[in-house]
């Protein structure tokens, strides 16, 4: 089967997440990508267990690798060294996240490289940008805490919460994603390389989308909310006879069906809830009128009703009923890849759905070699 970017060689220095994320996404679509490690203990989530899966590796690692094949190489000796200079140098695509100026050093920063490899892309991940930010360390909670996204995550009367998974980190692995594919496209065109910067505080503040903008352009500064939207009503989690209820109603007839199914069709027509604009104003006697109502029932039997009634409700899953619901709706979420041992690594699938190219699943998370 073709895939996307079968011609593309990347060597790929970075470790942890926002990197190897990035560079598995790419190693998905058909990529070649030779990730550079460390000789004895390779990237730092080789060890970051448990959880480990049946083979004693961290899922952590695993998450983040498949598609890709390792070398060890140490960077502080001269053989290796220039190993790693000749790989890169023949490169279509380098990725790093190293602290501002140590590729440099080695004489793997972009410069050094372009020289002979002038068609290179070069994307290097930060914490903070290589400017008066470069020192400080970039990690995923740091950047939650200084970059806003804790103070408008958890309840208004508890402590400031971190999202449950590395969410900038991620962020920045998609963004770099999406700009060493545009400088490939203009490589492409034009045979010019560049370099790709992506840093994590920025990332961040891309993907604060609607609450940054109410900063940026209406000059509102956002606090805590629990599970409420600030723009959007009924837009929360609400308790039913049994069980929490999601309710995500996002325009007047959603709400409409919503009363009518409740019993309560006139709640539609009450001025404190006719329009969105309005149910925010009143959200607090909103959401008690719906908590009475709703617990009449089961929340699983309110979400099955409301889902057929088109009105976007459900139940809080965990991890095993979301990937449960995912099969169920015949998504496949689950790939199983065979390792060389006869034990197999059971990763999360690209979501990435493409007719004629599609995510391949070639090899498992590499061994440390």
């Amino acid at each position: 089967m073709s895939s996307s970017l079968g011609d593309l060689r990347v060597v790929d220095f970075s470790r942890v997440l926002a990197g190897p994320f990035a560079t598995m996404l790419l190693a998905d679509l058909g990529a070649t990508v030779t990730k550079i490690e460390r000789p004895g203990t390779g990237d730092d989530t080789r060890g970051w267990g448990p959880p480990f899966d049946e083979s004693g590796q961290a899922t952590y690692f695993q998450s983040v690798n498949r598609n890709k094949e390792s070398i060890t190489l140490d960077l502080t000796g001269e053989a290796d060294l220039e190993r790693a200079r000749a790989l890169a140098r023949e490169a279509d695509v380098v990725v790093e996240n190293f602290r501002p100026g140590l590729m440099e050093r080695l004489g793997l920063g972009y410069d050094d490289l372009r020289a002979d490899n002038p068609g290179l892309v070069y994307c290097s991940i930060t914490g903070f940008g290589r400017d008066r930010g470069a020192e400080l360390p970039g990690y995923d909670l740091l950047i939650q805490a200084l970059g806003g996204l804790m103070s408008i995550t958890g309840s208004p009367d508890g402590e400031p919460q971190k999202v449950g998974v590395a969410v900038v980190d991620v962020f920045a692995g998609l963004f770099a994603t999406v700009g060493m594919l545009a400088a490939v496209r203009h490589r492409d065109a034009t045979g010019e390389g560049q370099r790709v910067e992506i840093n994590l505080l920025s990332s961040l503040l891309a993907a604060l989308v609607n609450q940054g903008t109410g900063y940026t352009a209406g000059g509102v500064v956002p606090a805590r909310m629990g599970n409420a939207h600030p723009s959007v009503a009924p837009y929360e989690v609400l308790p039913c006879g049994e069980g929490d209820l999601v309710l995500a109603v996002g325009n007047d007839r959603q709400f409409g069906v919503l009363c009518e199914r409740l019993g309560a069709a006139g709640l539609a027509e009450d001025p404190r809830y006719a329009t969105n604009t309005a149910r925010v104003e009143n959200r607090e006697t909103l959401r008690a009128e719906l908590v009475r109502l709703l617990a009449e029932r089961p929340a699983a039997d309110w979400a099955k009703e409301l889902s057929a009634a088109r009105v976007p409700a459900g139940v809080v899953n965990d991890l095993a009923g979301a990937f449960r619901l995912a099969a169920d709706l015949g998504l496949d979420p689950i790939v199983s890849i065979p390792r060389d041992d006869g034990t197999a690594a059971r990763l999360t699938r690209n979501p990435i759905g493409l007719s004629a190219t599609p995510p391949a699943y070639r090899s498992a998370p590499p061994p440390l070699s």
